[in-house]
């Protein structure tokens, strides 16, 4: 079996559309109307209950699911992120023990966004400012071997 992708349902598809490709940089590879699929594997749909043909009791903010993002720049997108209107912030960047910044909020229709700085990025930034590789590996929680391929 293959995990294919995920489907939300939304609102407004136009809105939701214009959000994922425009402001996430989601990659439109269907566009049906109803129905928006992405390179990434995420989907929307805006007629949800006829597709399953089901009625249902929706939650207005599902907070114990959430979409992951990973960028190389945090700050840029938090800037970006930011100028939007309409955007509710559940924390600004903060950093996790394991030194990667991160940043969550709701989308449009109320599902949580994490948009974090690549474990790449975080293992790049801790030797350029001259942490040793083990020092690093330590700190990021990765094998010595993987901080070495980023030399």
């Amino acid at each position: 079996m293959k995990y294919c992708g995920t489907l939300i349902s939304v609102s407004d598809i136009a809105k939701s559309k214009n959000f994922y490709e425009k402001v996430m940089e989601q990659k439109v590879i269907v566009d049906l109307g109803v129905y928006v699929a992405f390179e990434s594997g995420l989907s929307l749909h805006s007629d949800y209950e006829e597709l399953v043909g089901a009625k249902f009791n929706p939650c207005v903010r599902p907070d114990n699911f959430e979409l992951y993002f990973e960028v190389e720049d945090l700050k840029d997108w938090e800037t970006k992120l930011k100028s939007l209107e309409g955007l509710e912030f559940i924390h600004e960047s903060k950093e996790y023990p394991w030194g990667q910044h991160v940043i969550r909020f709701y989308d449009y229709d109320q599902y949580i966004i994490e948009v974090a700085e690549s474990m790449e990025s975080v293992a790049k930034r801790f030797l350029a400012q001259g942490l040793s590789v083990e020092e690093t590996a330590e700190r990021t929680m990765f094998p010595v071997e993987f901080v070495k391929q980023l030399l």
